[in-house]
């Protein structure tokens, strides 16, 4: 994940930058920052589950869907 990545997710999320006596902040309520934690986790389980995709040993695939899987607790 890249930092364009996690600024576009905290964007999306309903976050933004604030200027500050002591320098820009980004700023959540707290649903925008639920959002944004559902998002980052999400596309961490996802490059996680890409790295299992076509393993041949252990079972990848199912460790791919089982990791995809979690989020949809």
């Amino acid at each position: 994940m890249t930092g364009d990545d996690i600024i576009r997710m905290a964007r999306e999320a309903g976050g933004y930058v604030s200027e500050m006596p002591m320098g820009d902040a980004w700023l959540f309520d707290d649903a925008a920052l639920e959002r944004f934690a559902a998002l980052v986790a999400a596309a961490e389980r996802e490059a996680c589950a890409k790295l299992c995709d076509g393993w041949m040993h252990a079972n990848g695939n199912d460790c791919a869907a089982a990791i995809r899987a979690r989020g949809e607790v």
